[in-house]
């Protein structure tokens, strides 16, 4: 008598996840800083024990840089001249060049350079959050969070004129959907540009 064909292990697991849907995505955020919040902010970071707190949250704002980027920023990888920081690791797993503004330069000649090579010396990603959280605390503002500097940034690239690709471009965002959970820009700035 014939033995039975045994079916691969694969074929007989069950796997229920695939019959769930995936919950859907959060509602995006949309804060961005209202008024005089930005130089509140950047006051309250230049009160912090670490000095170069101040100088990472306005880079990240004319950058759009993430968190998770600007730590590891190293000295050899800017290039003041050209007005180009190039990271070569992301979250998205792909390197970019991100253009600087004169702004950024200016924030970047003013920092020392580090006996380590990095950007911001002795900021790590721990140290960051705690210091950003003190610092929105002691300006007054409610409801900021680091990531929605990012917003900012996205949403003033626009504001500036420059177009989805040169936007991506600079921010990283791989498709269309992210960088519009990125973007907000004011319904009355847009109603003035129609005229």
């Amino acid at each position: 008598m014939a033995r039975p064909r045994e079916t691969p292990l694969k074929e007989t697991v069950l796997w229920p996840c695939r019959l769930e849907r995936r919950p859907p995505q959060g509602r995006p955020r949309n804060r961005r800083c209202q008024g005089d919040e930005e130089q509140r902010l950047l006051v309250a970071c230049g009160k912090a024990r670490n000095v170069c707190l101040a100088h990472f949250v306005a880079i990240a704002i004319e950058t759009g840089m993430r968190r998770s980027e600007l730590p590891g920023l190293e000295w050899s990888n800017v290039n003041v001249e050209r007005r180009i920081a190039y990271l070569p690791v992301t979250k998205n797993g792909e390197s970019r060049g991100v253009p600087l503004s004169s702004r950024a330069v200016a924030i970047l000649g003013a920092l020392p350079v580090s006996s380590n090579g990095r950007v911001f010396d002795g900021l790590t990603r721990d140290a960051l959050k705690q210091s950003f959280k003190r610092a929105v605390r002691r300006a007054g503002i409610s409801g900021l969070r680091f990531h929605d500097l990012r917003h900012e940034s996205t949403s003033r690239f626009f504001e500036k004129g420059l177009n989805v690709m040169e936007v991506a471009s600079v921010t990283g965002h791989k498709t269309l959907q992210m960088l519009k959970r990125h973007t907000h820009l004011s319904a009355g700035d847009l109603a003035s540009r129609l005229g």
